[in-house]
């Protein structure tokens, strides 16, 4: 079995390109210091072959991963650093193909992941940005359970005055769930979303799911641990 692994791994490990799956993991077990090698490299891989859409949102998937796990590591300027280099590749990604919606919603969120830093200048200068990208993929692939999922936690962050707010969130993650019921992370956020609107049982149950979905999850792990069970 181990050989199996190691030879689906070889041609990643040639092209310094981890499969998604690695990806996950690292995030999961909040390795910062690892997604943000990887980043790197993925980014200097597309900077070699700058025609290569799928190359720039490679590295864009791993510079968001890297800020997620700073967020959760309460690194909120090393989340945006992280986020703003995911940004500059999206871009990329989509002047070269715009026409996959997976390629809006990983802009939309790495713009999002920018404001938490500084709420105010970034809700003026990446909440638009983030708005409009996030509404495209899903008007793009309204079956798309992770558009739904960018969606929903662009509106957890998005303050109430600006259409956002928890309770708007909630009702993404209920869709996203209704389009993938093996979702972890849309049960992962449900339950922080339920938890803000204080209903903490349906948060406490919802994390629970999230857990069982995905056991190598940490900040599902925290997350929980911090719900009370009513």
């Amino acid at each position: 079995m181990r050989l199996v692994a190691i030879v689906f791994l070889l041609p990643f490990l040639f092209a310094g390109t981890p499969p998604a799956d690695e990806l996950i993991l690292m995030r999961d077990h909040q390795d910062r210091k690892g997604l943000e090698a990887r980043a790197a490299a993925l980014q200097s891989n597309a900077e070699k072959r700058p025609n290569d859409a799928e190359g720039w949102y490679r590295g864009a998937i791993a510079w968001s991963y890297a800020a997620e796990v700073a967020m959760e590591a309460g690194d909120k300027g090393g989340s945006k650093r992280s986020a703003e280099a995911g940004v500059a590749l999206a871009e990329k990604t989509i002047g070269i193909n715009d026409k996959k919606a997976e390629y809006y919603r990983i802009l939309g969120t790495l713009c999002g992941q920018v404001i938490p830093a500084n709420p105010l200048a970034g809700i003026l200068v990446y909440g638009k940005k983030a708005k409009e990208a996030l509404d495209k993929a899903v008007a793009m692939d309204p079956k798309s359970s992770l558009a739904l999922l960018a969606h929903g936690v662009g509106y957890y962050y998005l303050p109430a005055n600006f259409g956002g707010g928890p309770a708007n969130a909630v009702k993404d993650f209920q869709r996203a769930i209704a389009l993938d019921p093996k979702s972890a992370e849309a049960y992962l956020w449900m339950g922080i979303a339920l938890r803000k609107e204080n209903q903490n049982a349906k948060a406490h149950e919802a994390l629970v799911k999230s857990l069982a979905l995905d056991p190598d999850r940490v900040w599902t792990k925290q997350q929980l641990a911090k719900t009370p069970e009513k």
